[in-house]
């Protein structure tokens, strides 16, 4: 698991190919040698036309070329299969090259030495003129289809989308939530980094997650690209290390476009989200997917985070990258239903530097808004506890290691050894689990506790403030 954090863009690559097809030579249309080169044109399911030339031993008969066959007098003849016979179905395109079929060709008659030169002569006629007819039909050919060649080049360009995108659709969630996401450019003391955000007031309070902007908090700036082009220097209102989710203010902007914030604890696994930010850079990439699953115990600092960082996320396979951190993902309304986070990669190193496979986490909006609001009015965060410290148990649960004296978890009856299962009607196997489930709620909210041997105990949640020298 690593966090969203910004990274190099690697230059895209747009590969393209070439292709020029050459003209098939064809047998003109009396069926004799000739014909022209042009664009190739194969028609499937076209077998190439067979010709056969007939020849004549012995006879001495004229032969004629008669609606698309050859025809004698003079006795039936037996034909005989012409050389370089192209076989039914064979397809061509380009000039005969050596080890391709070539083109058809025909057979002249043979001749018997008894013949007298007035028969050869005319038979020699009769082959000039034929041959003469070919070339001419070849030349008519040519003239024919000098023009007909056609493309989709020719066709004019199709009229322009006039129509609004349809409702539900990622078109128009991205037309109602682009203009309010922020590109958020971070530079602290020895670093400098990138990730996003999204406006919560006209006049320039934006959330975005902690990580994002805590390199700037010693000393540091932070530059604010709004989607129309503004941009804006923003000083950091408050943040919670814990929860992930600052809150900055953007100076001498009015007039912004506000983000709808929806909610999350009526999500559905399958339904559809749309995810929007700054990935390496690229401002404003939507990309859409569906939620993957729902309360999965997240440490926002990824492996190397401790138990202060679990959130409950909200997972999806939106792609998510570096750069993403602090933007929007939304319903198919169009409202803000989490905060991109952190991503899964396996390929990932401390830096970060991973990109998405198709598993991303998103703080559910309800604990961020809760979160956002107490910074909003009072520049501190107040987090959910239960006044216990837990590890995971061997046989599954939450083991409790200690209990912190007049917490909610004493006051309950919780007892060091205990081992949680339960929290209301939702399963606790491991102890990031039990941290995600108390932080779900808000201080003051009663939930029921089902210890491994059965026994139930209802515990009433404070808070604390969460401090963040």
């Amino acid at each position: 698991m690593t966090e969203n954090k910004p990274d190099e863009q690697p230059g895209p690559t747009s590969p393209w190919s070439a292709q020029a097809a050459q003209a098939a030579e064809t047998p003109s249309g009396d069926g004799t040698p000739g014909g022209e080169q042009g664009p190739a044109r194969v028609e499937a399911g076209t077998p190439a036309r067979e010709e056969q030339g007939l020849a004549a031993p012995g006879t001495g008969t004229q032969q004629t070329w008669v609606g698309g066959a050859w025809q004698q007098q003079g006795g039936w003849q037996q034909p005989t299969q012409q050389h370089g016979a192209v076989p039914p179905g064979t397809q061509y395109a380009g000039l005969p090259h050596p080890g391709v079929p070539q083109p058809h060709q025909y057979q002249q008659p043979r001749r018997e030495p008894r013949r007298t030169g007035l028969v050869v002569g005319v038979a020699v006629l009769a082959l000039v003129v034929g041959g003469g007819a070919g070339a001419a039909g070849g030349y008519l050919a040519a003239d024919r289809d000098s023009g007909s060649s056609s493309t989709a080049l020719d066709a004019p360009p199709t009229a322009k989308q006039t129509a609004a995108a349809p409702a539900g659709s990622v078109e128009s969630v991205a037309q109602k939530v682009l203009p309010s996401v922020v590109q958020l450019q971070v530079r602290g003391r020895s670093s400098a980094g990138e990730g996003s955000g999204f406006v919560i007031s006209r006049d320039g309070y934006i959330v975005t997650n902690n990580h994002v902007i805590e390199g700037a908090v010693d000393g540091g700036q932070i530059q604010a690209v709004f989607q129309d082009g503004r941009t804006a220097t923003a000083t950091v209102v408050g943040r919670d290390p814990n929860s992930d989710v600052a809150v900055v203010k953007a100076a001498g902007v009015d007039d912004l476009t506000v983000s709808e914030l929806g909610r999350s604890d009526d999500l559905r696994v399958g339904q559809a989200v749309v995810a929007i930010g700054s990935p390496f850079e690229l401002s404003g990439t939507v990309t859409s997917g569906i939620v993957s699953s729902l309360q999965r115990p997240t440490r926002a600092g990824g492996d190397g985070g401790n138990q202060a960082t679990v959130m409950d996320a909200v997972q999806t396979d939106a792609a998510i990258n570096p750069g993403n951190s602090g933007g929007p993902l939304v319903n198919m309304q169009g409202q803000v239903i989490g905060i991109n986070s952190a991503i899964y990669s396996p390929q990932s190193s401390a830096s970060g530097s991973g990109g998405s496979v198709g598993i991303g986490f998103a703080i559910p909006i309800d604990q961020a808004r809760r979160t956002a609001e107490e910074i909003v009015k009072t520049g501190k965060a107040t987090q959910t506890v239960l006044g216990v410290s837990v590890r995971d148990a061997d046989s599954g649960g939450a083991l409790i290691a200690d209990v912190t004296g007049g917490g909610p978890g004493e006051q309950a009856g919780v007892k060091s050894g205990d081992v949680v299962t339960k929290l209301d009607d939702r399963r606790i196997d491991t102890a990031d689990a039990l941290v995600a489930a108390v932080r779900s709620h808000a201080p003051g909210d009663k939930v029921t506790l089902t210890l491994s041997d059965g026994k139930t105990v209802q515990a009433t949640l404070s808070g604390q403030t969460v401090e963040t020298s």
